[in-house]
């Protein structure tokens, strides 16, 4: 056959024409609604870029142990780090990372870090940056620290579908808006927080999304066996990454019970809990640091006790007569309420771990017990304020009760999900200041119904079209086009007031403010936003890096572990995981000992340096110096509690902003008030190796000497301080300037 015959003018004609009927074709409206949606992703990426300006690192502190775990599986093997015991953590019994660390969020990061670095698209080493930063020569560092920018992104564009399907397009477009500028979910998201919150709320509303659309009645049943087993895997994914996994098996419990309750029970919703749950529990039962005695738990014997209430009913719906399905019922649950009993009274069933039920009953928290005193001692585990709850959410606060009540008047599964989202996150995230990160969602979902909800019904009489007819004049809506336009804009007017309006803490909106925010090591733990980024600790840890020997031990307050360890690359005592409470009560005893009981703590643990960190303040008009609030000078109250000790008995002071080493004698006036001029020194609280190690330092940088005498400890050239002699950085903040000092001590044992 010749070629010409072969491609021939009509051939090729026709083949062209029948090419053109395959063109991509998409409606005005969808392009637009795609454009929409891309924008929304685009803007949620660049505001968590934003701290960029303060230097590629990580923030906060948990992050670095996640960076830890996750450089271990890159190097070692996914599964290697289930055996993997860290001896640079917790000396001198070290720490397994596979009982200890849930595996999750690092294993997703290697996931993601190794197809990036197959592709050759894994970010390159940083060697030049202002702030010298070891670790950004490891490229799966620098991979880490934009990991969160992609994982707030894929949430942002799961909420959209979890949106849609509970409102339509416009739900799901506003929800995902909502999220991407949702403030704390911004700080929890932002450049550098590689944290376990990172890939949660992508897990739970994950979950929702294949959970509600498994029980859906309109589609198939084999679509819901399919969408059952995504939620298994979501969930066990969550599992895996989350400790407030449990807040997701609790809202569904709750759920499940009220479709009970309504009468709403159906096959399919059995079929979809068990695939669901069924694959989720065997997935968590196989995470180290969960184990099958996970299963024991009461969240997890309350997902059991639903399935055989599940069951109950399945079967009863087979029993014809009332008597026989009355009697059936009522033995089952006798039956489970005896099982419940006698498990219990043989030790089966376990209890929930200390820091959830806190969660769910804030006074728990409050006590004197030195795991109690530890909880305390963090901030964010502290109840929000309804102040601090309207910062974080903005005018959103007053679309929730809208949308609740839009929610609870159409009842669909959904809705009602939606409903017990909302009431159980409000809960929460009052209860503890970190949750409200639950409420982000939440809040998201729920202003964008309500927005939708009462924006549509203007929106429709903007669209009328004119009546000519004299005779249906009558009939004419008594809300105009004028008014409807002018209600809109008023409802757009209103997120102005979160997105676009300045904070009163800054001149640009309140979502930027909020990621504009440096990372906590460039800021060295200052609540400040400084022009540029404060060195003092990045500047400590590369000299313990560089200048102390592989075998040392560095003691410190167990905030700042984390950084040692990775950073400086050194052996410490306790770090931010707070496994070993008793370790840390020793390590605050040490610190508010005298020199001579303090060595024989820092000798049987062989300790080589002591770190502690001062913030302290001048007066503008006098010259006089005193103590901030920022560093251990700000922690040694909860260092004397958590030690078991009674932290008035070195210092009882207030007015000085932290009182080590300072007591009040109602002297003069005897007006029962703590007046200036009524504070004398406290011999107790001055003779503390906090005290003496904090004040030597601020003395020596600045003024050239001090008058405090250590025994056992030698600062510079041995040890090292961030602050130079006499040429100190003070900062201002209002009231004066201050500064900070971070001084690595070298103990001395003869």
């Amino acid at each position: 056959m010749k070629i010409s015959k072969l491609f021939s003018r009509e051939k090729v004609v026709n083949a062209l024409t029948s090419g053109g009927a395959l063109r991509f074709r998409i409606t005005h409206s969808s392009l637009l609604h795609i454009s929409l949606l891309i924008l929304i992703l685009v803007i949620a990426a660049v505001i968590r870029l934003l701290p960029i300006r303060w230097g590629y690192q990580l923030s906060e502190f948990d992050p670095h142990v996640h960076y830890r775990l996750t450089k271990n599986m890159v190097d070692n093997g996914f599964f290697a780090w289930t055996s993997w015991t860290d001896t640079m953590a917790w000396y001198p019994q070290g720490i397994n990372f596979g009982r200890n660390l849930y595996p999750g969020l690092a294993a997703t990061a290697a996931f993601f870090y190794q197809i990036a670095d197959a592709l050759n698209l894994a970010p390159a080493p940083i060697l030049n940056a202002n702030v010298y930063h070891p670790l950004t020569a490891d490229p799966v560092f620098n991979f880490v620290i934009i990991f969160p920018v992609i994982m707030a992104v894929l949430t942002v564009l799961v909420i959209y579908f979890v949106g849609k399907d509970i409102g339509g397009k416009e739900v799901g477009l506003f929800s995902a808006f909502f999220l991407a500028l949702n403030s704390p979910y911004i700080g929890r998201t932002s450049l550098g927080f590689f944290d376990d919150e990172t890939v949660g709320i992508f897990g739970i509303l994950l979950f929702i999304f294949f959970f509600l659309r498994s029980i859906d009645p309109e589609r198939p049943l084999r679509n819901s066996v399919v969408y059952g087993v995504a939620g298994g895997l979501s969930l066990g994914y969550l599992f895996s990454s989350w400790g407030a996994a449990r807040y997701a098996i609790g809202i569904s419990m709750i759920f499940v019970l009220v479709l009970i309750l309504l009468r709403r029970y159906s096959s399919r919703l059995l079929l979809s809990y068990s695939a669901t749950f069924g694959v989720a529990l065997f997935i968590a039962a196989n995470i180290p640091k969960l184990g099958f005695q996970f299963l024991t738990e009461p969240t997890i014997l309350a997902v059991a006790g639903m399935f055989i209430l599940l069951g109950i009913y399945e079967i009863s719906r087979y029993i014809k007569t009332s008597r026989n399905k009355a009697f059936f019922v009522f033995a089952f649950l006798a039956l489970i309420v005896v099982l419940y009993i006698g498990l219990s009274n043989l030790g089966v069933i376990g209890s929930l771990e200390s820091k959830f039920l806190s969660a769910i009953n804030p006074s728990t928290r409050i006590g004197e017990s030195t795991s109690q005193q530890l909880v305390q001692s963090v901030q964010e585990h502290r109840p929000a304020t309804w102040g601090s709850l309207y910062f974080d959410v903005g005018i959103g606060v007053l679309f929730i009760p809208v949308g609740l009540f839009f929610a609870v008047q159409n009842p669909t599964n959904r809705n009602i999900f939606l409903t017990i989202f909302g009431l159980t996150a409000i809960y929460f995230a009052g209860s503890m200041v970190r949750l409200t990160l639950l409420l982000a969602p939440a809040v998201s979902l729920l202003w964008a119904l309500a927005l939708v909800q009462v924006v549509r019904p203007f929106i429709t009489i903007l669209r009328e079209g004119p009546k000519i007819a004299r005779r249906k004049m009558r009939f004419r809506p008594r809300v105009g086009k004028e008014f409807s336009a002018a209600f809109i804009i008023l409802m757009f007017l209103l997120l102005t007031v979160t997105f676009v309006l300045p904070s009163f803490e800054a001149d640009y909106p309140r979502v930027v403010s909020r990621a504009y925010s440096p990372t906590t090591i460039a800021s060295s733990s200052l609540p400040i936003r400084p022009n540029e980024p404060v060195r003092d600790w990045l500047d400590a840890l590369n000299w313990m890096r560089v200048n102390l020997e592989p075998t040392d031990v560095v003691a410190s307050w167990w905030d700042y572990g984390y950084w040692i360890t990775n950073i400086a690359n050194k052996t410490t005592l306790a770090d931010n995981g707070t496994v070993n409470s008793t370790q840390i009560s020793l390590i605050g005893q040490m610190f508010m000992s005298n020199e001579t009981e303090a060595i024989k703590f820092l000798k049987k643990y062989d300790v080589t340096h002591v770190v502690v960190y001062h913030s302290f303040r001048q007066d503008p008009q006098t010259g006089e110096v005193s103590d901030a609030i920022y560093g251990d000078e700000g922690k040694w109250r909860w260092m004397a509690k958590i030690g078991g000790l009674d932290d008035n008995d070195f210092g009882n002071t207030t007015i000085t902003q932290g009182g080590l080493g300072t007591s009040w004698v109602d002297a003069g006036d005897y007006n029962g008030q703590e007046d200036q001029g009524e504070q004398v020194p406290d011999e107790e609280g001055m003779s503390t190796v906090l005290y003496k190690l904090m004040h030597y330092g601020r003395e020596m940088v600045l003024y050239g000497s001090s008058e405090i005498e250590l025994e056992h400890f030698a600062g510079p050239p041995e040890g090292y301080f961030s602050q130079k002699v006499q040429n100190i950085g003070w900062f201002p903040d209002g009231q004066g300037y201050y500064a900070i000092i971070v001084c690595v001590y070298k103990v001395n044992y003869d």
